[in-house]
């Protein structure tokens, strides 16, 4: 990634595009995807395999674990890492992706081998669950495996925490047929979150593992084929769904991205918080994915290591539901949402914040709201937005300092909004975003370059300023509004900060100094 290290000039211009349309291409009935388990996830987790993990010993259906191969589930002694000390034709990784045998020895995988339901709680310090239905799972319609969390914490220092290897790929990959929309109903793997559960995955990547004839001079000409890589804590090599019951939650802390799909990744429910060092989300297979919101709460940092995208995909990015937000790294030019082939906001809450845009796409069904600063906003300080008569629509803080964030919520209607920054809020506050906003103080307008709204045709532009300091009394029940014909002269320049490269904190990552559970409420 490009970097800047240069400051830049005290004067921010933040530009607004709204844009929304009548009938989008990627307009779509399934506004929620019917999970592949059961409509509602009704009683899921009673159902099935029952395995109890524990450092001192794993159960499965109150009996010790196998450790037979033919068995449905078993343990196993073999962990699939990148190796130390094995030279060029081994594989693409460096020092800082190798690992030691005895470092990897310390893991117990649990691998899946069957189709069916497994239930899986307890705790591991050093392991990784592995699906693995045979290398003619792919073809295989039934070869689908539902894995319920429901409270499991899992610590894998050498690979992914959750691997899926082999199992029912119910995509296309064909870059002919690759549209923003797939439905991923009867994927292989289904990643469902019990009722009331807290789960929580600390897990690592395996760098690209060459093929074992590899030569050198497959290495020079770079071709080089794929034995195994593994980018994400949770990492699947086929589509997968991640469903939720009534308030179950996910954490994932990853030392390079967080979860990972090879090709197609739909997210239905649950309360998702992710902290990478890479890309927080990610569906990888070019110009093909398609990663898919429905529903559920899912908050992405990827501010622990040196670049990283909030939520990325190879292919497409549709939102048609939930309340997302997307952070990406505060010291590279990457995006809250990178997408190579496009971006839909259908539905839901998003909110996006990075050094970059990614072009959200104009026939969204729902519209959409750009802020491009001059400056760089940092992560504790809160921007505000009002509408055309400056009643507070909504107010918002990152976890991460950027130059550019989008917004989009069924909230938003045509019109003219005007942008400040203010030095605290007081509202409905869920993640980080601020909605029926009853108090604000210190508001200072930020300066534009001129019209401070842009959209449709039709559609008009302008800016309104509005008074700093104090806010007007209200009734019981008003949102604040500023009294008529309180016009300063002009509004006041927001001072910003340097652009990345000079002023930037080093986060060395460890899972002992981390804070688990992403956002904190300002």
């Amino acid at each position: 990634m490009e970097k800047f290290s240069k400051i830049i000039a005290p004067v921010i211009m933040a530009t607004m595009v709204l844009a929304g349309c009548a009938e989008a291409a990627t307009a779509s009935d399934n506004s929620k995807v019917e999970s592949a388990v059961s409509g509602e996830l009704t009683g899921i987790a009673a159902e099935g395999v029952q395995i109890v993990l524990s450092d001192e010993g794993i159960t499965v259906d109150g009996e010790a674990i196998s450790e037979k191969e033919t068995d449905a589930v078993h343990a196993d002694t073999d962990i699939i890492y990148y190796e130390e000390g094995k030279g060029e034709l081994y594989g693409e990784g460096d020092k800082d992706d190798e690992h030691s045998k005895k470092e990897a020895d310390k893991h117990t995988v649990v691998t899946i081998t069957k189709p069916g339901t497994y239930t899986v709680s307890g705790s591991l310090s050093y392991g990784q669950i592995a699906v693995d239905l045979g290398e003619d799972a792919e073809e295989a319609e039934t070869a689908v495996v539902n894995l319920v969390l429901n409270g499991v914490n899992i610590n894998c220092d050498v690979a992914s925490g959750i691997v899926v290897l082999n199992a029912y790929e119910c995509g296309d990959d064909d870059e002919d047929n690759a549209m923003p929309t797939v439905d991923t109903s009867a994927a292989g793997f289904n990643l469902i979150l019990a009722k009331d559960s807290v789960n929580i995955i600390n897990g690592s990547h395996v760098a690209k593992i060459y093929k074992d004839d590899t030569t050198k001079e497959d290495v020079e000409n770079d071709k080089a084929k794929k034995k195994y890589k593994f980018d994400g804590a949770i990492n699947s090599l086929v589509s997968f769904n991640i469903d939720a019951q009534e308030n179950g939650k996910l954490t994932v802390n990853a030392d390079n991205e967080g979860i990972s799909s090879a090709l197609h990744m739909t997210i239905n429910g649950g309360e998702i918080v992710i902290n990478s060092s890479d890309d927080a989300i990610n569906t990888s297979e070019d110009n093909v994915s398609v990663l898919t919101i429905n529903d559920g709460v899912v908050i992405c940092d990827s501010g622990l290591g040196e670049e990283g995208d909030g939520i990325d995909s190879n292919g497409y990015i549709t939102m048609n539901g939930g309340y997302v937000i997307a952070c990406a790294n505060a010291k590279s030019m990457d995006s809250g949402v990178d997408s190579d082939l496009g971006i839909y906001t259908n539905g839901g809450t998003l909110l996006a914040s990075g050094n970059m845009y990614d072009e959200i796409e104009k026939d969204s069904e729902q519209l959409f709201m750009v802020l491009n600063f001059r400056e760089k906003i940092t992560e504790d300080e809160h921007i505000m937005v009002t509408d055309e008569e400056d009643t507070p629509i909504f107010a918002f803080s990152a976890v991460n300092d950027y130059t550019v964030a989008a917004y989009s919520s069924p909230e938003l209607a045509e019109g003219t909004y005007h942008l400040y920054k203010v030095s605290s809020v007081t509202g409905d506050l869920k993640g980080s975003i601020y909605t029926n906003i009853t108090d604000y103080t210190d508001a200072v307008q930020l300066q534009t370059s001129g019209g401070f709204m842009m959209g449709g045709p039709g559609m008009g532009g302008g800016r309104g300023p509005m008074p700093g300091g104090d806010v007007p009394a209200m009734a019981d029940g008003e949102r604040p509004r500023m009294p008529d014909g309180e016009r300063p002269e002009g509004g006041k320049d927001f001072r910003g900060s340097q652009m990345q490269g000079e002023a930037t904190t080093e986060f060395e990552f460890s899972w002992e100094s981390y804070q688990f559970g992403g956002i904190s409420e300002k």
